[in-house]
């Protein structure tokens, strides 16, 4: 299991109140190939201070093994404000090894764990929920709100917006507030990504 927290000297890791957790899946963990949402992490941690930590998983067992160990064994877990998917999929679901699990499957797998805390998903996955669906994973969850994309547009990816909606969360705690900046400051990729928020 990869486990890469970004550099930082340790007493600005430890000032730091605010983290991104990213869990990516990957073909082979065993590749510990530099993908280009560790690249864009890195640069959030060099640019702008927000510190981060990146795994790799290929399997269902190795995102609940990633998750556990971030909840249960990570004391900075409480000053992780948004938990960062870069995982293909479908509507409601993800994919892993060629296996499909719906996001209520998710839920139950991590219940109750994710209080507070905002899921964010890449556009490598539509996220597309109905009312009911996105109602039962944060009540399940715990979670504070699931954020995504409505389009999956081929070529682009959505990491720079992902960044920029991440650092906006550094200056205003307020999830509304940082999703209507985030419209205010990159309309047009907000609109061609077509970026939703369930909360």
């Amino acid at each position: 299991m990869l486990d890469k927290r970004q550099q930082l000297p340790q007493e600005q890791l430890i000032d730091t109140d605010y983290f991104i957790y990213c869990l990516e899946a990957v073909d082979d963990i065993e590749t510990g190939k530099i993908t280009e949402a560790q690249e864009k992490l890195d640069k959030l941690t060099s640019q702008y201070g927000v510190a981060s930590i990146y795994k790799t998983c290929d399997t269902i067992e190795g995102l609940e093994d990633s998750l556990n160990a971030l909840v249960l064994d990570d004391h900075y877990f409480k000053n992780y404000e948004i938990i960062y998917f870069v995982i293909k999929g479908e509507a409601n679901s993800i994919c892993l090894n060629d296996y499909y699990y719906s996001l209520q499957e998710i839920a139950e797998i991590f219940e109750g764990r994710l209080q507070g805390k905002i899921l964010h998903f890449s556009n490598a996955k539509v996220l597309d929920l109905n009312e009911e669906e996105a109602q039962y994973f944060l009540d399940i969850t715990g979670a504070k709100g699931v954020s995504g994309y409505g389009n999956e547009c081929n070529g682009l990816t959505s990491s720079n917006l992902d960044i920029a909606f991440f650092n906006l969360f550094k200056e205003d705690e307020n999830m509304l507030d940082v999703v209507e900046e985030l419209h205010q400051r990159h309309y047009k990729a907000c609109k061609l990504l077509d970026f939703r928020l369930y909360y």
